[in-house]
């Protein structure tokens, strides 16, 4: 693992000790020396380059801007080889790199919002804390989200009904379509909230005249403890906005989760789903369907599993356009496979595309039970991608092929997308 990684990233750990007993500190990359009093980098590496953001360091948001791109996904390559091996990955296929722009890629931002002193302002947290800190800027999302989240804040200032809406809300949460020409907009607020639909309305009637590429807004009650409660306050025009990627177009409603990154969503697509066909494959954590559509034009069936009530609903009726042949199921991944194991479908293919917390060892199990020829992982961590491939290793597969997507340029995340083949 690089020296590097586990000093600047919480995922890693934090400030470290080299070998040498010389101090290492955060953002300071391997090779760079530090004056050990003052803690200034003494002799920079080549692989340094001048932050995009003036909140870079402070903003909890970014850990790599320091990096040049290409170095920063070398990096990552580098420390996914690393924790694969330390958890218990002996053979790991050559990782390909697959990355874009390193800016301007996010297609969907959500800040806090506060009042500082007498003025609403949106931000994000202090790096390691949970403290406000208000931004100017925010390189890493398309420039229409930031844009809109000025405008946003300059409409409260003469828009009595917004400043309202914005005062009772928390956060805020801003979705743009591929084209960047449409916009969505969510406030997140307290479950008590009191304020009334009908100045919503008033609200956004009024903002949508400055803001004309406002599609659709809403509020939603949030819980600080749990989370989204599933209640709804008000609504102001589109419920979502369909997205394209590739030859497909996605709808995804208004708080629907969709992969980020604007640029290497079609790179994502072909990874996992080029060359598959057959009769039948299941895509379990499917979403709103982003590989479901694709796959479901080169297998004769396909069973797309989500368990987001929302979310499920658009998969649904998008796989319904395409055929009484093909399903939706509204379900947990386990309750689907503990039921699969009894009946008589077996696919082909298995997709899994899980949130942070992985599979499950249970869920690996059941599938290996399941006997797919073909398995496509899609991985957003990857000490629970080594636990899964391990089971997954255990119930007869070898991986085939592995490639690191750097769908989050500037920070320490990293997508991992895993071709596993049955052993004969």
């Amino acid at each position: 693992m690089s020296d590097f990684l586990r000093m600047t990233t919480p995922l890693y750990g934090g400030k470290v000790q080299s070998e040498d007993g010389s101090l290492q500190l955060p953002f300071v990359l391997t090779g760079e020396s530090v004056d050990r009093i003052h803690h200034q980098i003494q002799a920079f590496s080549p692989a340094r380059t001048a932050p995009a953001c003036q909140h870079f360091t402070q903003c909890g948001g970014c850990q790599y801007q320091m990096i040049a791109a290409p170095q920063q996904a070398e990096t990552k390559r580098t420390i996914l080889n690393d924790l694969l091996h330390a958890n218990g990955i002996t053979t790991v296929p050559v990782l390909g790199i697959n990355s874009a722009e390193p800016y301007s890629y996010r297609n969907r931002i959500r800040l806090q919002i506060k009042r500082i002193d007498g003025d609403l302002r949106c931000g994000y947290h202090v790096r390691t804390t949970t403290t406000f800190l208000p931004i100017a800027e925010c390189p890493i999302a398309a420039p229409v989200l930031w844009q809109y989240v000025q405008m946003l804040l300059a409409e409260s200032t003469k828009n009595e009904a917004l400043e309202s809406w914005l005062n009772a809300a928390s956060e805020v949460e801003l979705f743009t379509n591929d084209t960047l020409d449409k916009v969505q907009l969510t406030l997140l607020c307290p479950p008590r909230t009191c304020l009334t639909e009908a100045s919503f309305e008033k609200a956004f009637d009024a903002a949508a005249i400055q803001m004309p590429l406002l599609a659709g807004a809403g509020a939603i009650a949030v819980d600080p403890r749990i989370g989204p409660t599933g209640k709804s306050f008000a609504a102001w025009g589109a419920a979502g906005l369909s997205y394209r990627v590739g030859d497909e177009v996605y709808w995804i409603s208004r708080g629907g989760f969709f992969q980020v990154n604007r640029f290497l969503l079609p790179r994502l697509v072909e990874l996992v789903c080029a060359g598959q066909s057959g009769s039948l494959a299941w895509d379990l954590f499917a979403g709103v369907g982003l590989f479901s559509r694709v796959l479901a034009r080169s297998f004769s069936r396909m069973t797309a599993v989500e368990a987001h009530p929302s979310a499920a609903k658009d998969l649904a009726a998008a796989l319904k356009k395409l055929g009484t042949q093909h399903r939706a199921v509204q379900d947990t991944t386990l309750a689907f496979l503990r039921r699969a194991v009894l009946e008589r479908d077996r696919p082909e293919l298995i997709v899994l595309d899980p949130p942070r917390a992985g599979a499950g060892e249970e869920a690996c199990q059941l599938i290996g039970k399941l006997a797919p020829q073909r398995i496509v992982y899609v991985s957003c961590d990857p000490t629970t991608l080594a636990r899964d491939w391990r089971v997954l290793e255990a119930q007869g597969y070898t991986a085939s092929s592995a490639d690191l997507v750097d769908l989050f340029p500037q920070t320490f995340h990293l997508e991992t997308v895993v071709a596993f083949e049955r052993r004969a």
